[in-house]
C-alpha cells in the first residue's frame, strides 16, 4: 500500500461469519478471495477485482465481539505513531496502538473525537494502493462520513491529513448540507448529519458496479436489503443504491444504468 499522506489505501469488513460476507460481496462485485497468511488463529481473506487487491474481509477478533459487523478504512499516513498522537491531540482516541503487521506495515485502530472509527496505515513498500479508484468496478468508488457535527468533523480531518472542505449541496428538509472532501484536489468523499440524533458517527461506503440493476438484483438474491434506490447522482454519476448485507451491515454501490431502465 501507497504511504501517501491522507490518501485512503485499503478497506475492510469485520464480521462474524466471513463465509457468508464472501459469498454476498462476491457475488455482487465479481470478487475472488485468497486468504492471508497468518496462521489458524486468523481468518482474514484478500479481495481481488480485475486482478487488483481492493478489501479485505475478517473474522471479528475475540476482543472486539461488543463491535457489530462493519466496513472501515486505512489512510495512509507517513508516521503511524505520530498520526496516533495527533489523533489524541486533537480530540479522538487511540483504540490500538500503533502495532506491526510482519510484510505488511504499521497500523493504529482509532476514533474521531464525535466517535467515527478509522484506521492510520504505513505500508512496508511504498507501492500504488489499488483499493480506492472511482469508476472502476469493485474498487470503492467513495467515502462518506456520517457524524454528529459536521464542521468539527471536518475540522479534525483536515488538521490531520490536510483534507479540504470541497464545497456543499442542501439535502432538503432539515437534512443539513452533504459537504464534499477534497484531498490533493481530487474529491473522495463527503460528510454529512446524522438523520437521527442518537445515530454514533461512522464511515459508509460505496463500492463502484458495472450495472446498478444486476448490483440490486444481487443484493436481495444474496440475502441483503436495499433500503434506498436506485437514486440517480447528479452530474452524470451514475445511479446510487443504499444497502443492508445480510449481517446488518450498511453499504452503498454505485454504476451505470442501462438507457430505458
Amino acid at each position: 500500500m501507497t504511504n501517501r499522506e491522507g490518501a485512503p489505501v485499503w478497506f475492510e469488513l469485520m464480521t462474524e461469519d466471513p463465509d457468508a460476507a464472501q459469498a454476498f460481496y462476491g457475488s455482487i462485485l465479481g470478487w475472488t478471495f485468497e486468504p492471508m497468511p497468518g496462521g489458524p488463529e486468523m481468518d482474514y481473506r484478500i479481495a481481488t477485482a480485475g486482478g487488483e487487491t481492493v478489501a479485505g474481509v475478517m473474522r471479528t477478533p475475540d476482543h472486539a465481539t461488543a463491535m457489530p459487523d462493519m466496513w472501515f478504512f486505512y489512510v495512509g499516513v507517513t508516521d503511524v505513531d505520530a498520526s496516533a498522537e495527533k489523533v489524541k491531540l486533537l480530540g479522538g482516541r487511540v483504540d490500538i496502538e500503533p502495532t506491526d503487521i510482519p510484510d505488511v506495515g504499521r497500523f493504529a485502530f482509532v476514533t474521531d473525537p464525535q466517535g467515527a472509527h478509522f484506521y492510520l496505515m504505513r505500508g512496508d513498500r511504498d507501492r500504488e494502493s489499488t483499493a480506492f479508484a472511482p469508476m472502476k468496478p469493485g474498487h470503492c468508488c467513495w467515502n462518506e462520513l456520517v457524524t454528529s457535527d459536521q464542521k468539527a468533523a471536518l475540522d479534525f480531518y483536515h488538521e490531520m491529513f490536510g483534507w479540504e472542505n470541497g464545497g456543499s449541496m442542501p439535502m432538503g428538509g432539515d437534512m443539513g448540507d452533504y459537504t464534499f472532501i477534497n484531498h490533493n484536489d481530487e474529491m473522495i468523499g463527503a460528510v454529512m448529519d446524522a438523520p437521527e440524533k442518537d445515530t454514533k458517527p461512522f464511515w459508509n461506503f460505496a463500492l463502484q458496479v458495472a450495472d446498478i440493476d444486476a448490483a440490486k438484483a444481487a443484493v436481495e438474491t444474496g440475502g441483503g436489503t436495499v433500503r434506498i434506490g436506485p437514486t440517480e447522482l447528479p452530474n452524470d454519476g451514475g445511479w446510487l443504491i443504499q444497502a443492508t448485507d445480510p449481517q446488518g451491515v450498511k453499504i452503498m454501490f454505485v454504476g451505470p444504468r442501462e438507457a430505458g431502465s
